[in-house]
C-alpha cells in the first residue's frame, strides 16, 4: 500500500531551487484526444470524453505524472468536474509522493471549513497540498452556484477569504469582521502547521491583481505571447512591491511567484507537433466553436476576453499561430487556458525556457491525452528544460542580457541547436508545408 508521506514535501523548494516547478493537470471533466468544454454549462463533444473521469481513469493518469516526476496535479473546479477535494483524497491513496493542488470555488463555503478541510488534508497526505483560489468568471455558472455577485465584489470577497485561510492554516486565530465574512474565534485544533500550504490564484481585471498582489503565493497566467507575460509580471511585480505583503504570508515580505498554464503538443520533430495539432483543429465542430465563442463572449472574466482576442474566433490555421510555436487553436471550444506550445521537444522545451527567463517560476501543463502526454512531456520536455536551466549562455534575442539560453543538446535530443525566436516560426511553417 503506498505511503501518505512524500519523498520530498510539496510546499518545500525543490532540490534544485533554480528550476521551475512542473505541475499536471487532472481531466476531471473526462479525457480523449480531443480538447472540449471543461464545465457542464458549457457542454462536451464525445470525443472529449471517450475516457470517463472514473478513479480507475484519474489514478492512471496521477500515478503517471507521478512517475514523469511532475511535482503536483492541478485539479478543475466547476459544474462539469468532480469534487475535487473528494477526488484528491482519494487518489493520494493511490499515489506515493506527487502533491495535490486543489481548486475551490471562493466564497462558496467559510473560511473555516476551508481550512478544517485544507488541514485534514495536508494532515493524512504528508503535506502534499497546494491550493488554487478560483474566485469565478461566468456568471451563469456562478448562479448556479447560488453566487449573484458583480465582477469587483465576487474579488473583494476572495481576498476576506484569503487572509483568513491563510490565518487558520498557519495555526492563529482569525477575528475577521468584512463585508462578506464575520468571523469571531476560529481557530484550528492541533493544525499541522509543519506543511505550509501555497495559495495559487488567477486573474487578469484590475481588481483580481489587485488581490494577487497582496494575498498569492503563486499568480496563475495563462499562456500568451511572451511579451504580453513580460507585461503583465512587471505590473504584477509593482503592485506587489507597493502592497503590504507581511500580513498575507507566512515569511514577511515573501515575493510574489509566477506560473504558466499552458497545453503541450510536443513531437520527436516539429512537422509531427504540427501535424497533431492540424488533426485536433480539423475535428472540432464549426457549431461547437461558434457556440463556445458566444458563451466565451457573454462572461466577465478579463482573462477569459484575453483568451478569445488571440484567435478571434478564427479557426483559420494561418492565424492561429500567435507567437513562435505558440498556437490558439484549443481556446475556440476550450474555456480558460486555450493556447498550446507546439513543437519539437527541443523546441518546447526553449519556449518554457524563455518564460521562465521572463519571471515564470512554475507551469502547469496539459495534452491530450493526458495519460499518455504526462509520460511524453515527463520524459522528454521536462529533461531538456532543466538542461537549459543549468546551462545559462547568452540571451537568445529580445530576451533580457542576463536570461539563460540553450546550451548544448540535452541528453537524447538532436544535436543541432534549436531554432531562435527569430526563426522559429519559419521554420514551423516549413513543417507544416
Amino acid at each position: 500500500m503506498p505511503s501518505t508521506v512524500p519523498a520530498a514535501t510539496p510546499g518545500t523548494p525543490p532540490a534544485a531551487p533554480h528550476q521551475p516547478l512542473l505541475h499536471w493537470f487532472l481531466p476531471t471533466g473526462g479525457d480523449g484526444r480531443d480538447p472540449g468544454g471543461v464545465t457542464a454549462v458549457q457542454g462536451r463533444t464525445g470525443a472529449a470524453t471517450r475516457r470517463p473521469a472514473d478513479i480507475g481513469y484519474l489514478s492512471q493518469v496521477a500515478r503517471a505524472a507521478e512517475q514523469a516526476g511532475f511535482h503536483s496535479l492541478l485539479t478543475p473546479v466547476g459544474l462539469g468536474c468532480v469534487d475535487p477535494w473528494i477526488l484528491t483524497a482519494a487518489l493520494a491513496q493511490h499515489t506515493d509522493r506527487i502533491g495535490f493542488l486543489v481548486a475551490f470555488r471562493a466564497g462558496f463555503a467559510s473560511p473555516t471549513l476551508l481550512a478544517q478541510q485544507a488541514d485534514a488534508f495536508r494532515r493524512f497526505a504528508g503535506g502534499r497540498l497546494r491550493l488554487n483560489v478560483v474566485t469565478g468568471g461566468d456568471p451563469a455558472e456562478q448562479r448556479a452556484y447560488g453566487d449573484h455577485l458583480a465582477h469587483d465584489e465576487r474579488y473583494a470577497r476572495t481576498a476576506e477569504l484569503m487572509a483568513a485561510l491563510r490565518t487558520l492554516l498557519a495555526g492563529a486565530e482569525a477575528g475577521h469582521e468584512g463585508t462578506h465574512f464575520r468571523l469571531q474565534g476560529a481557530r484550528l485544533v492541533d493544525p499541522a502547521v509543519e506543511y505550509p500550504v501555497p495559495l495559487y490564484f488567477g486573474g487578469a481585471s484590475p481588481a483580481a491583481e489587485d488581490v494577487a498582489a497582496r494575498h498569492a503565493d503563486v499568480q496563475l497566467l495563462w499562456g500568451e505571447p511572451p511579451s504580453a507575460i513580460a507585461e503583465r509580471i512587471a505590473r504584477l511585480r509593482a503592485k506587489a512591491d507597493a502592497a503590504d505583503r507581511v500580513a498575507a504570508s507566512p515569511h514577511a515580505g515573501a515575493p510574489l511567484r509566477f506560473g504558466l498554464r499552458l497545453h503541450v503538443i510536443s513531437r520527436d520533430t516539429a512537422a509531427e507537433a504540427w501535424a497533431e495539432a492540424d488533426r485536433i483543429l480539423s475535428r472540432l465542430d464549426p457549431a461547437a466553436v461558434r457556440a463556445s465563442q458566444e458563451r466565451f463572449a457573454r462572461m466577465d472574466s478579463v482573462g477569459q476576453a484575453r483568451m478569445a482576442a488571440l484567435h478571434g474566433g478564427s479557426a483559420d490555421a494561418a492565424k492561429l499561430e500567435i507567437s513562435p510555436n505558440l498556437w490558439a487553436g484549443i481556446g475556440l471550444v476550450r474555456e480558460g487556458a486555450g493556447t498550446a506550445l507546439v513543437g519539437s521537444h527541443d523546441e518546447v522545451a526553449r519556449r518554457l525556457h524563455e518564460y521562465r527567463a521572463l519571471g515564470v517560476d512554475e507551469f502547469v501543463l496539459s495534452g491530450y491525452p493526458h495519460l499518455e502526454e504526462a509520460y511524453r512531456v515527463g520524459e522528454e520536455v521536462a529533461p531538456r528544460l532543466r538542461a537549459l536551466v543549468d546551462a545559462p549562455d547568452p540571451a537568445p534575442d529580445g530576451l533580457p542580457a542576463t536570461a539563460p539560453s540553450a546550451p548544448a543538446a540535452a541528453p537524447g535530443s538532436p544535436t543541432s541547436a534549436a531554432p531562435a525566436p527569430a526563426t522559429a516560426a519559419a521554420t514551423a511553417e516549413a513543417a507544416r508545408a
